[in-house]
This record gives structure tokens, C-alpha cells and sequence, in this order.
């Protein structure tokens, strides 16, 4: 058959191992920031201080995520089923999506607290609240440069990355916060760079979920253009008069994908113009799973409406001259 599925082992290979060390990654991840969260909101608590509340609240959300988000390398293991015939893959982009909009309600609660602690200033224990805060810096770096190394091209690492980079600014808020109320005895200052924090967070938060629903709709890939890939295609395989029925989307944000059908000039093999076209998108485009649709002369979608239009046309005809006859 001239339409097959071209799986590259090389890339399926190296998207394996990434999965694998990712997954484990994340885990170490989600353990030191589950472990200190609780110490951060006991200091929180202790000390009256927002920043170490919100930095706290920002760790509990956090270790949520990167829970999910472990689960979600641990599903994109799993091999197809005859009822998910991609596998699970797609979970990691749902779990990036989710992770932005927690990353949202929980900014958005902060900057409503620290609104009521700026008309309402409350008695913060600037001492406590340094060592605690410090404390959090050195665990949110640690799961930074943990997370650092992965593939950070999977949305799904990314979000994760977020988060823990969150809760790092969060704690640099926090040690700011305490160092100004120790020198001065400002307290405002807690629930200022609490929001600031929030506001950077916010931003960051947007960008992710905006890759996410690019790829839950199936949208192009930022990083390519169908229209540019179509005339490529047409302008360096031979035997290629016209590509369209194009479509091209990502899986999980790494995993490229494309259909589309490939008019060929009458004579032209196309079992081997089916597999330049593959070659070419592999390693042009980057695209490693295709889908091609050989033709000859007419498109045989544009042919079945044809047919069909032909069809009604010629029932119609009937329909008329028997009318006519009656």
C-alpha cells in the first residue's frame, strides 16, 4: 500500500529515554517540594508572614502538579490500545494545561490577600521567617536543577519547571520580605512582593497554557508552516505536482505529525514518491509520522463530491423528465 505509517525507531528511541529520565526527575522533585511545604506553612503560620503563606500555597499546588505531572510520564509509557490508538501521550499536554490553571487561581488568591494585609497590615516575625524562607531557596534550587536537565521541549517538563520556579521567586520574595522587616520593621513590603511574585508567575503561567490548547486543538506547531513544508514538497521531490489536504499538529509538543495527499505526475512511481516525501519531512521538518495519500489526475475526495453532486444532478434529471412524461 502507497499511504503507510512511517514510525522512525531512532526518535521513538530517544523520546523513550527522555520519558524515563524525566519521570524520575520529576518524582525527586515532587518529594523535596511535598517535604518542605509543610515546614513553609508551619513558618507561615508561625511568623504571620503572606509571602511564606503564598510560597507555601504555591509548594502544596506544586507538589499536586508534579504528582500529575509524574503520572503523566508514567501513563506516555504505556503502549496503544485498539480505543487510544496514539497511547496516552497527549495526558502530559492535558496535565501542562491543568498545572497552568492552578498556577492561576493560586496567584490570583495571593494578590487578593495581600490586598487585605496592605489595608490591614499584620505583626510579621521577620527573624523566623528569614530562616525559613532561606530554608525554601536552597530546596526550590536543588528541584530546579533537577528538573533543569530534562527535555525541555516536553510541555509537560516545562510546566513542572514552572512551578518550581515559581516557588524559587516565591522564596526569594520571602527572604527579601524578612530582610526589610528585620532592617526597618516595614511590613507592607510581605504582601508587595507576594504580588510581584504573583504577576511573574501569572505571565509565565499564560505562555504554557497557550502551548498546551495550541496543541489539544491540534493546531499547527509554532515552530512550523504548513504552507512553507506544501511548496517545499513540491519543489524538491521529484515527480510532486501539487500537495494539499495538508494538515500537520503535535501529539504532546514534541511528536510531529502530518497528512496530507501528494498529486504525482502520470508514470511516477509512488511507492518511491511516497517515501521521498516521508524522508523529506523527517529530515527537513522534523516531522517523523506521516500519513500520504498518492493521486493520479483528480483528487478522490474532490472526486467523491463530483460523484455525488453528478449523482443529484442526474436524479434530478429523471426526476424532471418522468414529470414531464406524466
Amino acid at each position: 500500500m502507497a499511504h503507510t505509517h512511517d514510525h522512525s525507531g531512532h526518535d521513538h528511541g530517544a523520546g523513550h529515554v527522555h520519558g524515563s529520565t524525566d519521570k524520575k526527575r520529576v518524582l525527586i522533585a515532587a518529594c523535596l517540594t511535598a517535604g518542605f511545604m509543610v515546614a513553609e506553612a508551619l513558618g507561615g503560620l508561625l511568623t504571620g508572614s503572606l509571602a511564606l503563606l503564598a510560597d507555601a500555597g504555591h509548594m502544596l499546588a506544586d507538589s499536586i502538579a508534579l504528582g500529575l505531572a509524574w503520572y503523566a510520564f508514567h501513563l506516555a509509557g504505556r503502549p496503544a490500545t485498539g480505543r487510544l490508538t496514539y497511547g496516552f501521550g497527549r495526558v502530559k499536554t492535558l496535565v501542562a494545561y491543568t498545572n497552568g490553571i492552578a498556577i492561576f487561581v493560586i496567584a490570583l488568591w495571593i494578590v487578593y490577600e495581600a490586598w487585605g494585609r496592605l489595608l490591614a497590615p499584620a505583626p510579621v516575625l521577620g527573624g523566623p521567617m528569614l530562616v525559613v524562607a532561606v530554608l525554601g531557596l536552597l530546596v526550590n534550587i536543588g528541584s530546579f536543577f533537577v528538573l533543569h536537565g530534562g527535555d525541555r521541549e516536553s510541555l509537560n517538563m516545562r510546566g513542572a519547571i514552572l512551578h518550581v520556579l515559581g516557588d524559587l521567586l516565591g522564596s526569594a520574595a520571602a527572604i527579601v520580605a524578612a530582610l526589610v522587616i528585620l532592617a526597618t520593621g516595614w511590613t507592607p513590603i510581605d504582601p508587595i512582593l507576594s504580588v510581584l511574585v504573583s504577576l511573574l508567575i501569572l505571565s509565565t503561567a499564560w505562555s504554557l497554557m497557550r502551548a498546551a490548547a495550541q496543541v489539544l486543538l491540534e493546531g499547527v506547531p509554532p515552530s512550523l508552516d504548513r504552507d512553507l513544508i506544501a511548496r517545499d514538497i513540491e519543489a524538491t521531490v521529484q515527480g510532486v505536482r501539487e500537495v494539499h489536504h495538508m494538515h500537520v499538529w503535535s501529539l504532546d509538543g514534541t511528536s510531529n505529525m502530518a497528512t496530507l495527499h501528494a498529486c504525482l505526475d502520470e508514470g511516477v512511481d509512488a511507492y518511491q514518491a511516497v517515501s521521498a516525501i516521508k524522508k523529506r519531512l523527517a529530515s527537513e521538518h522534523g516531522i517523523s509520522h506521516a500519513t500520504v495519500e498518492p493521486e493520479f489526475g483528480q483528487c478522490a475526495d474532490d472526486g467523491d463530491e463530483h460523484d455525488h453532486d453528478h449523482e443529484h444532478e442526474h436524479d434530478a434529471a429523471s426526476h424532471h423528465d418522468h414529470h414531464h412524461q406524466a
